[in-house]
């Protein structure tokens, strides 16, 4: 079973992010910054999928792939669409969610997850969709991911 999903996937590091919301709230720009920030610190990063994901459970995992009609594909909007480095797929690992700042909770759920029907789940962090270094703030809400490279 495959499920497509609304939503922008980017691997940096070894670890799988796929950005989820509504269209316009800024996934495609965050997991961009994303990439340029790893980019510039010489960390690997690369585009999955952007607009359109393919979701597949593999064991416990979920498994990221791009349709093979926009691979390395990213639009910026109000930029135009722009190649990307890519892989064709990709084990995901979080769930990222830009928010608006004025319509944000203040304090979101803790341990809060993004549940995907019958694929699975992620854990899922919002981040205010104006943030400069997303990288960061992930690296701040998941203290586990710090040890693992100084790069978080």
């Amino acid at each position: 079973m495959t499920r497509n999903v609304h939503g922008t996937a980017i691997v940096v590091g070894g670890r799988g992010l796929i950005f989820i919301g509504p269209s316009g709230i800024g996934k495609s720009m965050m997991a961009f910054n994303c990439l340029a920030i790893a980019r510039r610190a010489g960390v690997f990063s690369a585009l999955i999928s952007d607009d359109q994901v393919f979701l597949t459970p593999h064991q416990d995992r979920i498994i990221a792939t791009c349709p093979p009609s926009i691979a390395g594909l990213m639009e910026l909007r109000g930029s135009g669409i722009v190649r990307m480095d890519h892989v064709q797929s990709f084990v995901l690992d979080l769930a990222v969610q830009p928010v608006s700042v004025p319509g944000a909770e203040r304090l979101p759920p803790e341990n809060e997850y993004w549940e995907i029907g019958d694929i699975g789940r992620l854990p899922q962090i919002r981040i205010a969709n104006t943030a400069s270094d997303p990288l960061a703030i992930i690296g701040a809400l998941m203290p586990p991911w710090r040890q693992e490279s100084p790069f978080w």
